[in-house]
């Protein structure tokens, strides 16, 4: 597969693979854009795909975070469902789409992350908070959908800085 090229640099999809369920979907978009799929996970998780690179790292606290935030480049795509995350690769100038197709922006990262905290506090003072619903496919298509259009933009600011 010929990647498509920006420069000196190819555009890559970078997929926080840990418990990520639409790998394969990704992947399948992502080719036809020619955009080089990168999967990462530690070692409890080791995810491979036939048509896609696989970095395994050792297991530990963030550890697949700052492996995946050290590989991206500017414009570069990310998957996945970590705020924490997301906002370093949103710092780096990614763009970030979560497994149901919500792009995190410099916009609503702020707002996500703020949420994120107090939901955590209240599980410290001993409350509970709602656990993610069952996945459906209109889960499935608006990831698409939206990762479609993200896979656009990507390119088209890539192609522009070609010029």
């Amino acid at each position: 597969m010929i990647y498509y090229r920006r420069g000196l640099e190819i555009l890559q999809l970078l997929i926080d693979a840990d418990a990520c369920p639409v790998i394969d979907l990704a992947l399948t978009v992502a080719s036809q854009y020619d955009i080089k799929p990168i999967l990462f996970c530690d070692t409890s998780h080791r995810i491979e795909r036939e048509n896609a690179m696989t970095i395994i790292v050792p297991k530990g606290p963030d550890s697949v975070d700052f492996k995946l935030v050290n590989a991206i480049n500017k414009h570069d795509i990310v998957i996945t469902q970590d705020y924490g995350l997301a906002a370093m690769c949103i710092a780096k100038g990614a763009f970030v789409v979560d497994q149901n197709g919500r792009e995190m922006t410099s916009e609503n990262i702020d707002q996500l992350l703020a949420i994120r905290y107090e939901n955590a506090k209240l599980r410290r003072a001993g409350g509970r908070t709602k656990g993610p619903k069952k996945r459906t496919e209109q889960n499935n298509l608006n990831f698409k959908n939206s990762f479609q259009r993200i896979c656009e933009k990507a390119v088209l600011v890539k192609g522009e800085g070609n010029r």
